[in-house]
């Protein structure tokens, strides 16, 4: 039992990184690089760490998916089209993060981590060749992200749409790290819709896989998740979530990403060394 000094300590740090990482994931993206290193840094083992902070963080991937609803109602079609493959992709990475020994999960999280740093630093590249792209292949409205609805990819574009956004479902049903990074990534170089479209698409399915990878874990983990962790993040994310998609966009990303790589490289050195 933590000594009362600690445990309000303890308290005011996850709480931190709870309001922390849902305003990053409203508007970056990688806000289980903030919670999930600090959990590790303060003695939790990593798969209680890593599961207490994805149910933890539903709280806000619901509030930024809410703070970007307009957007949202604008790529209704999109959404219907990727959302299964998603959900899919988020039950087959939960599972598998059960049916695997906890062993194998300790073993990947430094390369995960790792995936997820590099994902942060190549994050605005790949964002800036998406923006030059859609400026030679749309109109000025798809670029603001006016119009009502964006036309559709067909036939094997849209397959491999849909079979990237099932694996990465999965990445984000097993550790989720920088996965909204992926995704935007991914996303804009195959569709031709605005980053702001993007970023909306994305904080949905995003929510979709985390809440059902809750479901899954709730269900056959709860002995292994961590209840004030949870709860403690999920205050601080629901909060975050609803700043992050109302201010998010106008302060700088680069402060955003800085904190993210000290605190994910800090854990990382800190997983290698143990």
């Amino acid at each position: 039992m933590l000594p009362d000094s600690t445990l309000v300590l303890s308290f005011f740090i996850i709480l931190g990184a709870g309001l922390s990482a849902g305003f990053i994931n409203a508007i970056v993206g990688s806000g289980t690089l903030i919670s999930f290193p600090l959990l590790l840094l303060l003695g939790y083992p990593p798969l209680t760490a890593n599961i207490s902070s994805s149910v933890g963080l539903v709280a806000g991937n619901i509030s930024g998916a809410y703070g970007y609803r307009r957007e949202i109602r604008q790529n209704s079609g999109l959404i219907r089209m990727l959302l299964p493959s998603s959900i899919l992709g988020g039950i087959t990475g939960a599972s598998l993060l059960l049916i695997l020994p906890e062993s194998a999960f300790a073993f990947v999280v430094p390369v995960l981590i790792g995936l997820g740093l590099i994902m942060v630093v190549a994050g605005p590249r790949i964002q800036q060749r998406v923006a030059a792209a859609r400026s030679h292949d749309t109109n000025a409205q798809e670029i603001l992200g006016t119009t009502p609805e964006p036309a559709l990819p067909r036939d094997k574009k849209r397959l491999a749409i849909i079979v990237i956004v099932y694996l990465l479902g999965i990445y984000g049903g097993y550790f989720g790290a920088a996965q909204g990074v992926l995704m935007i990534g991914f996303l804009g170089a195959l569709l031709t819709v605005s980053l702001q479209s993007l970023n909306a698409v994305k904080n949905l399915l995003v929510a979709f896989v985390n809440i059902l990878s809750t479901l899954i874990f709730v269900t056959w983990a709860g002995d292994i998740i961590n209840w004030f962790v949870v709860l403690t993040i999920a205050a601080g994310a629901a909060v975050g979530g609803l700043v992050g998609a109302k201010v998010g966009r106008r302060l700088p990303a680069n402060l955003l990403r800085a904190v993210i790589l000290v605190i994910g490289t800090v854990a990382l050195i800190n997983l290698l060394l143990s």
